[in-house]
């Protein structure tokens, strides 16, 4: 059962869950639902003193709006942030620097109670991860902060037992601020104005009625998008503009009453958002806290029943992996709801107003870290986001093939804003081409493209031969990196076929064969044809196609064959071909297809005579990072890009692996990947490594056992940011200042699951194998639910360094193949009864849709 995160579905939810209908469980049976609350509450957060900075509040969210919470002596504190308010976007001419621009951010909101009953002493601030509820309890106040599922509405209960005293007072208050010309006539003491080049952004203060608002408002050229918050107690109150930033609303009389708090976003010229975000308001306080809560906690119970994990080892490392995994959901599940995917550095948790490290761009490799490990959890409403950004952006990603590099397909940048790709004036167009593909020297562009490129973002992956610049002489003069027109980003091709490879994995997990058709196809069809139709991929005096001057993610750039491309070529085009046969499309078009596959260049390996860096790649064979010779490259990453590991990524080296010599390739890579980056090492990113993964695709239980914790664990070092040091809300700023970031627990989340469980095929578009606890470490217990591709939920219980139970629940009706996980034969148990017995090394048995099998072991 998929989780059911739109509001149509959330409205069924909840009625279902009041008229006490059956719903899919585990099939095991149902958890004990005080049992799972215990579970999933090893995931809360609990600080008995208040933080000492913003960005290790609590976090709250319905996947649409969302907030840390904190508290200053005097105050309860907020920024409402939303996954939909873009100032800009890809056509912008206005913000050429780095960090410059900004998303997210809609107000702060201060709570401010007479007195300051937040200071210390009897303090206590608790996230429940199981219901969604911030509570906060000090001298004589209580406060309950949840968030509404349905409408995008925080609700607050407080209680004040203090006596008479400073009603309290709700204030809104401006990101930016700056006195302006009010276009509606003179200047106003509630609007601020604040341009940047070509760019007008907009604050209004609305303090009219019951309900108070601070509304944005950002235009460029013909770009316009806004947003609104609007705030209201469930008791009269008194609005206010009460300074040139801020707008207040008192309540009367003072006492326990209700906050509400909606915020609503727009793009173009929309529907207004103040309309919008007061009109939730007003709902919400007809329905009071209490029906909201109660419908939360609905959802969040539905949410939890799709799937958990029980972890146990006797120095307690498996128990807070568990801790992690679970927290990992919960904030997914607050942040990825929306139109579109949360940002890597923040999400929603943004506390410093407009500032956050690496601006409003999505960068693939970054986002990657928050979804791989979403399928196996089979909440794949939580990847809807990530899968229609990316759906939305293919007629810019289509032209970009063509007018960048000259090729048919999709050319999805690594570096893109959520709109894709700008389009390129054609004389632009025509040169980028030239320059780009090295046909016209670098050193011959014409000033015309300078000047175009001039007024670009840096870091856009189009234009990430740039430098950030500086002023000179009243003039913002940018630098370039020296190496042409190779950037960091700039010539990374494999990010289509990795997003398509995740579009196919929700195929292989659901077997939905409209999602194949219509969402899956074109993203697979238009990444092989970009590859296909590159200028850059040539025959070779070998007679095999190779691929000239591309990137091997950031720190190779314009070398030969890289392990990226190659990778993703022979993990797409079977998965292409298939899925061309499966729905009987371009049919014509196979031949080419299989040829593209067989005449590919062989991966580089560190023994090859034309190997980049040649001379420093030590010890066995391994993969190699490409061949040379290459425009720039950093000498500590001349193997596979330890943050990315495409070979593991595209099924073609994990424990089915029927090729022993790939094998051997693999398992040498990964040592020495561990070796060069691996913890203790100044390259090791606990937030980026993919070494975990790798370590559990590989059958490495021990390697799992050491990296797990490392990459997960909480490690709390209050008033820093160094790369390993999270913060007490278990976030980690290792990205840079305000760029909070959860990607040490979608990595780590995602390795945790492949130790658990795999189902990857032996090769790209094979038949799917299960394998329970294929990298499990000894002596550690576990109970878990995952998804498997081929359409399947497994529930497996290991104890005492044994499988002892397995469960499965077919969704889809398909024929199921497992890895015998048993010392010997077992019995497949259907409807509670013994129906056939299985043996050998691949247990291999038929189901029906919606089927709910047993496997009991002969002997334990």
């Amino acid at each position: 059962m998929d989780l059911p995160l739109t509001r149509r579905a959330l409205i069924a939810s909840a009625a279902l869950a009041a008229s006490g209908a059956p719903r899919a469980t585990p099939p095991s049976g149902p958890d004990d639902p005080s049992e799972l609350r215990r579970r999933i509450a090893l995931s809360d957060l609990h600080y008995t003193l208040p933080v000492a900075r913003s960005e290790e509040g609590m976090p709250i969210g319905n996947g649409r709006m969302g907030s840390l919470v904190w508290t200053t002596p005097s105050q309860v504190r907020l920024q409402i942030n939303r996954v939909d308010v873009y100032p800009a976007g890809s056509r912008s001419n206005s913000f050429n620097g780095a960090h410059e621009d900004y998303c997210g951010g809609c107000a702060f909101l201060d709570l401010r109670f007479g007195g300051s009953p937040f200071r210390g002493g009897a303090f206590a601030q608790h996230l429940s991860v199981f219901d969604g509820v911030v509570t906060i309890a000090a001298d004589g106040l209580r406060i309950e902060i949840v968030a509404d599922r349905l409408r995008d509405v925080f609700a607050m209960r407080i209680t004040d037992r203090r006596g008479p005293g400073t009603p309290p007072a709700a204030f809104l208050r401006a990101l930016r601020f700056a006195p302006g010309y009010d276009p509606r006539g003179g200047t106003s003491g509630d609007t601020s104005t604040i341009r940047t080049k070509s760019h007008v952004a907009t604050t209004r203060l609305h303090a009219d009625g019951a309900i108070i608002a601070l509304s944005q408002d950002f235009r460029e050229d013909a770009f316009a998008s806004g947003s609104a918050v609007a705030v209201a107690f469930d008791v009269d109150g008194a609005g206010e503009v009460a300074s040139e930033c801020e707008v207040a609303l008192v309540a009367t009389p003072a006492g326990s009453l209700c906050l509400f708090v909606g915020s609503a976003a727009k793009r173009g010229d929309g529907p207004d958002p103040v309309g919008m975000a007061r009109r939730d308001v007003a709902i919400a306080r007809s329905e009071g806290f209490e029906a909201i809560a109660r419908r939360a906690r609905a959802w969040w119970r539905i949410f939890w029943e799709q799937g958990s994990m029980e972890l146990a080892s006797a120095d307690g490392a498996a128990q807070a992996l568990q801790r992690d995994y679970h927290y990992f959901l919960y904030l997914m599940a607050c942040a990825s709801a929306g139109a579109l995917p949360p940002k890597f550095n923040g999400m929603l948790w943004n506390t410093g107003g407009d500032a956050r490290a690496w601006g409003a761009q999505h960068w693939y490799t970054n986002m990657s870290c928050l979804y791989e490990a979403i399928p196996q959890s089979g909440r794949f409403a939580l990847l809807d986001p990530f899968y229609d950004m990316y759906s939305a952006m293919l007629p810019a990603c289509r032209a970009a093939a063509r007018d960048q590099w000259g090729s048919e397909g999709i050319f999805v940048p690594e570096t893109v804003y959520f709109d894709g790709p700008a389009k390129l004036p054609p004389e632009i167009a025509a040169e980028m081409r030239a320059l780009y593909l090295s046909t016209k020297s670098w050193s011959d562009k014409s000033p015309a493209f300078v000047d175009f490129a001039s007024t670009k973002h840096p870091y856009a992956s189009a234009w990430n031969w740039k430098t950030p610049g500086k002023w000179v002489a009243g003039r913002y003069v940018a630098g370039e990196r020296g190496a042409g027109p190779y950037g960091p980003t700039s010539h990374i091709f494999a990010v289509g076929a990795k997003i398509a490879y995740l579009f196919w994995q929700r195929y292989e997990f659901t077997l939905d064969r409209q999602w194949l058709r219509e969402r899956a196809y074109p993203l697979l069809r238009g990444a092989v044809e970009f590859y296909r139709n590159h200028p850059a991929l040539r025959r070779g005096p070998d007679g095999r196609l190779h691929l000239h001057d591309a990137n091997n993610s950031e720190p190779v750039r314009g070398a030969h064959d890289t392990n990226e491309d190659l990778s993703a070529l022979r993990g797409i085009v079977p998965v292409l071909l298939k899925a061309s046969a499966e729905l009987d499309l371009d049919r014509a078009m196979r031949p080419q297809w299989q040829h593209l596959l067989d005449t590919i260049a062989p991966l580089a390996r560190s023994d090859d005579a034309d190997v980049l860096g040649g001379d420093h790649l030590k010890g066995p064979p391994t993969f190699a990072a490409a061949r040379g010779p290459a425009r720039y490259h950093n000498p500590a990453f001349l193997r596979p890009d330890p943050h990315s590991l495409p070979t593991w990524f595209f099924d073609l080296c994990d424990g089915t692996t029927a090729d022993h010599d790939l094998r051997a390739l693999a398992e040498a890579t990964f040592d020495a990947l561990l070796a060069e980056h691996g913890p203790g090492s100044p390259s090791w990113n606990n937030g980026l490594t993919k070494l975990p993964i790798a370590a559990a695709l590989l059958g490495r239980a021990d390697q799992v056992r050491a990296l797990l914790p490392r990459q997960m664990g909480a490690r709390v070092a209050p008033g820093t940011t160094a790369n390993a040091a999270l913060l007490r809300n278990r976030l980690s700023l290792g990205e840079g200042p305000q760029a909070l970031s959860a990607e040490h627990l979608g990595r780590g989340s995602h390795a945790l699951q492949l130790a658990l469980l795999q189902s990857a095929p032996p090769v790209p578009a094979g038949n799917p194998l299960i394998q329970i606890a294929p990298a499990w470490p000894n002596g550690w217990d576990a109970r878990f639910t995952l998804h498997a591709r081929g359409g399947f939920v497994v529930d497996a219980i290991i104890r005492g360094g044994m499988v002892r139970s397995v469960a499965v629940e077919s969704l889809c009706g398909s024929l199921c193949r497992m890895r015998n996980p048993f010392a010997g034969a077992a019995t497949v148990e259907r409807d509670s009864r013994a129906a056939e017995r299985v043996q050998g090394p691949i247990f291999s048995f038929p189901t029906s849709r919606g089927e709910r099998l047993r496997l009991l072991p002969d002997a334990v």
